[in-house]
């Protein structure tokens, strides 16, 4: 009996048993079972999951594992230990391995099996879920061992409720390692982050009759309140009144401020700090010109006598990104901000940047201040290297001309057969041709984990012959010293898109830009909000530019290339014109809607860096960072002849950079 009848025999005999199990006519296709155990496990249709895990183990497909990760994952709650490990030694040192041992570890944690779960971590080698880490920390807690330190930063790091962050919480509260003044350090985050359950939570530990339902009033009702129920006659009256001024600000500062003013005696000083670092964060979140005002009131009452209340990064940064706006005391507040920051955060290049032009500012004319200065200077070229967006700002502030990385030395046949040979490589690989993208970046990115620069490149290579592009990208961008611009930045659909930027007077470097920020050149790539296609144009947008510029369409052209590349840059063009051909702006523009960033640039007239650093919105401030970095680089690989990224932002933006009458949806 060969293979394929033995197949058809066991497909028979199961679709017989298990009625509906799977439809006969995918019986014969591995890869369309595959992707039908995917469907069942959305379902959570055990028994599909089941038929196909036979189907594609007596086939022995190469996706075999995945099958078998869905139809066990979907039954983990009743699985054994056993089993678990069976699946282990089955699949072993592949990317559904660790990620079985992700899910039982959640698992096990629920279950409180500390012994089992104690066993298992030290195999977890991906050890990227908080959740995990939290119930990690309580194992070892419950050990005898210390962990203070690393339990309050990944307590004070949860965003969401979880079980196993929560667990650990509230054991170390229970046994005296959390004090309230942390407890109430976690109120006050997870008011700032507008997460009610979280502060709920934690209000909780205190053990404080009421303290959840005033919690609740105070995040639901602030002003309400206020003028009701708030007090600070002891630290829980004052605390609670300091989240429902934080929550007033965050829907309006100015009115919030003015209540600031009327509790700043009342309050403890540090914690009036506090209340007025909240109006300046919101402040500033808004663009409004007092945000710097209201961070000098915050500072001042941070260094008063008394327990320190935190602030938290955001606070930090958007102090610097106030004061970078207009301010009295503009470098000092950018300077204090960034020295108050963690020191991971203080390196990043954004605060490198930023911080030395704010030591520079300040620096003493003459031999006095050449100390100083040379500091600054060594800190922005540690920094320089001329790709990222502040990599270039900072070359560009000393002087340095723009030039492309050198070229890596040529893939060996060696690099190559190696990067072709790789299983997991492979496997992501099959999992997007058959459309299951976000399996196989996942075992992707997996698989990619402890390769160096050279076998980095040759994992982007094999990405890059195969046109996944979104892979070629992102596995080349993982290299340290050897820096391949071509992968980095490819030209796929190369004479279409210059084809269409050029017709209509759009600089081609800047299209592709864009469009490798938005879709990663995948032509059918869908966001969650519907945006499509290679240029990831929204449908009402398509068709009010097609209606605009005279361009046949219909919905279903949205992701065919040309129609998406035509609709794409005829927008972008009228954007981009509606903007005096400001690129900062218009791509603000085509990532958060035109009318944004004419509100974002009302006011006085800012250096366009600044500009960009202070755009509210965390996606679009990268996004447009990207953007021109982008088309820098792609300058470079068209034409030859690299452009500075200072004159793609622009001197300055203000009010007079826009036209007035722009008709834009």
């Amino acid at each position: 009996m060969n293979r394929h009848f033995r197949l058809a025999a066991l497909s028979l005999a199961l679709l017989s048993a298990l009625p509906c199990a799977l439809p006969a006519a995918h019986a014969q296709s591995g890869d369309d079972i595959v992707v039908e155990a995917r469907d069942a496990l959305r379902k959570r249709d055990r028994m599909k999951l089941a038929a196909a895990r036979s189907l594609v183990n007596a086939e022995q497909h190469p996706l075999a594992s995945w099958v078998e990760y869905w139809e066990l994952g979907n039954r983990l709650a009743q699985a054994t230990t056993d089993e678990v490990e069976a699946f282990y030694t089955r699949w072993s040192g592949t990317y559904v391995e660790d990620r079985l041992r992700n899910d039982w570890l959640l698992e096990l944690g629920r279950r409180r099996d500390w012994s089992a779960f104690s066993r298992d971590y030290p195999r977890f080698r991906m050890n990227d879920d908080r959740e995990v880490s939290c119930y990690a920390l309580l194992s070892d807690h419950l050990a005898g061992k210390d962990v203070r330190e690393a339990a309050r930063e990944a307590w004070f790091a949860q965003r969401d409720l979880d079980d196993g962050c929560h667990l650990l919480a509230s054991t170390l509260v229970r046994a005296g390692v959390f004090s309230t003044d942390e407890i109430w350090q976690k109120v006050r985050l997870a008011a700032e982050g507008n997460r009610p359950k979280a502060a709920m939570a934690a209000a909780a530990l205190l053990n404080v009759p009421g303290l959840t339902a005033s919690v609740s009033d105070a995040f639901s009702q602030p002003p309400r309140y206020l003028a009701r129920k708030a007090s600070a006659g002891d630290r829980t009256g004052a605390e609670l009144t300091a989240l429902a001024l934080a929550r007033a600000a965050a829907s309006d500062p100015e009115s919030a401020a003015t209540l600031a003013q009327d509790w700043q005696n009342r309050l403890p000083p540090q914690l009036a700090g506090w209340v007025w670092g909240q109006v300046g964060l919101q402040g500033a979140l808004k663009l409004l010109p007092q945000a710097s005002e209201w961070y000098l009131r915050a500072g001042a009452l941070a260094v008063a006598p008394g327990p320190k209340v935190a602030w938290s990064e955001d606070m930090l940064a958007w102090q610097a990104r106030a004061a970078l706006r207009g301010s009295p005391q503009r470098w000092a507040l950018v300077r204090d901000a960034v020295d108050a920051m963690p020191g991971a955060r203080q390196r990043e290049p954004v605060w490198v940047y930023w911080k030395s032009r704010a030591v520079l500012a300040e620096a003493v004319r003459g031999a006095d201040g050449d100390p100083v200065r040379q500091q600054a200077q060594q800190a922005l070229a540690g920094i320089a290297t001329g790709v990222g967006y502040y990599g270039k700002l900072a070359a560009e502030e000393l002087g340095r001309k723009p030039a492309l990385p050198p070229t890596p030395q040529p893939l060996s046949k060696a690099e190559r057969e190696a990067a072709n040979a790789n299983p997991g490589l492979s496997r992501a690989l099959q999992l997007i041709d058959i459309g299951l993208r976000n399996e196989g970046v996942r075992e992707w990115n997996f698989t990619l984990r402890g390769m160096d620069d050279r076998a980095l490149l040759a994992a982007a290579q094999r990405a890059c012959e195969r046109e996944v592009w979104d892979r070629c990208i992102n596995t080349s961008e993982k290299t340290r010293d050897e820096i391949d611009m071509n992968q980095r930045f490819p030209m796929p659909h190369r004479q279409a898109v210059l084809r269409e930027a050029r017709a209509i007077g759009l600089d081609p470097a800047y299209v592709y830009g864009l469009i490798r920020q938005e879709s990663r050149f995948i032509t059918d790539a869908r966001s969650h909000v519907g945006a499509s296609g290679l240029m990831q144009v929204m449908p009402a947008t398509a068709r009010w530019t097609a209606k605009k510029l005279g361009i046949p369409y219909s919905g279903d052209l949205i992701t065919d290339r040309d129609t998406n590349l035509k609709i794409g840059t005829g927008y972008l063009k009228l954007v981009l014109d509606s903007f005096e051909g400001h690129q900062a702006l218009a791509a603000a523009a085509y990532n958060a809607g035109p009318g944004r960033p004419r509100r974002w640039s009302e006011g006085g007239t800012l250096e366009a860096a600044v500009w960009a650093e202070s755009i509210p919105f965390n996606e679009t401030r990268d996004y447009v960072q990207k953007v021109l970095s982008n088309a820098v680089d792609y300058a470079a690989l068209i034409a030859g002849q690299p452009m500075s990224l200072k004159s793609r932002l622009g001197a300055t933006i203000g009010p007079g950079t826009r036209a007035p009458d722009a008709e834009l949806p």
